[in-house]
């Protein structure tokens, strides 16, 4: 049976793009898993920028446009992973309807184990057409009071809208007094937590490389992070990862 997942975060800057391909990469290269990953983020689209996705004739945009098939706006980025991008042109935004995204993904994802929509951060419109589209929902926050208040809102209207809530990625963690700590945010989210990344240098680094920091340098803090989180998503036990998993994908596009 397929998952659809969306990834929420109450603002921007938390990483959550960057957690979404991470988390898909491990799905698909560590557990061979089928996975698409869509973003659904259509006025400030990042996914396709980090994996050095630019130029994509088809998109999410003139999918929602009835333009093009969603089969056919679907590029290759490993054996098992597809992304399904929004395009990096605000003309592109003209004629899309982002409220039809649960429709359109009722059909089109048969075959999948997971499907990880990649939502705007908040709670707008483009967020909440993610989180309608999917039947459970994985929060992203940072360690700091503004966005774990945000997360307790994302809860209360996940909950709202009978989606299941999954728990919560702490990300960016520095391990810093000034932090909250692990308890305060659970005791406030009630939510489990499932993995805490750090704040790694080796992830601008591989923003810079233009791919995730697990197949960039898969030994790094960040990197061991992400793999015991696709293990406890994918209810593995998780293993030290093995470079050679990792090094036989690299960033390559076909349509």
């Amino acid at each position: 049976m397929t998952r659809v997942i969306s990834v929420v975060s109450g603002k921007g800057g938390v990483g959550k793009t960057t957690c979404v391909l991470n988390l898909a990469t491990v799905l698909a290269a560590k557990f061979n898993q089928k996975v698409a990953v869509v973003d659904c983020n259509i006025t400030s689209s990042h996914l396709g920028l980090q994996i050095g996705l630019y130029e994509t004739p088809s998109t999410l945009n003139s999918v929602l446009r009835r333009e093009t098939k969603i089969e056919d706006a679907f590029y290759s980025y490993m054996p098992k992973m597809q992304i399904l991008p929004a395009s990096l042109c605000l003309s592109e935004l003209e004629g899309v309807d982002i409220k039809k995204l649960g429709g359109l993904f009722k059909k089109s994802f048969q075959g999948y184990d997971y499907v990880l929509l990649d939502a705007a951060a908040g709670f707008g419109k483009e967020a909440l057409s993610a989180m309608l589209a999917s039947d459970e929902v994985l929060f992203v926050t940072t360690p700091d009071i503004p966005s774990v208040t945000d997360i307790v809102k994302g809860k209360d209207l996940a909950e709202k809208l009978k989606l299941k809530p999954l728990g919560l990625v702490i990300n960016r963690a520095r391990n810093k007094g000034f932090e909250l700590k692990k308890e305060e945010i659970t005791h406030l989210t009630s939510l489990p937590i499932l993995e805490t990344i750090p704040e790694d240098e080796r992830v601008l680094e591989s923003l810079g490389a233009k791919m995730p920091v697990v197949n960039y340098r898969p030994g790094s803090k960040a990197g061991e992070s992400y793999l015991r989180l696709g293990s406890a998503l994918a209810g593995k036990e998780y293993e030290a990862p093995r470079m050679s998993i990792f090094n036989r994908f690299r960033g390559i596009f076909k349509r």
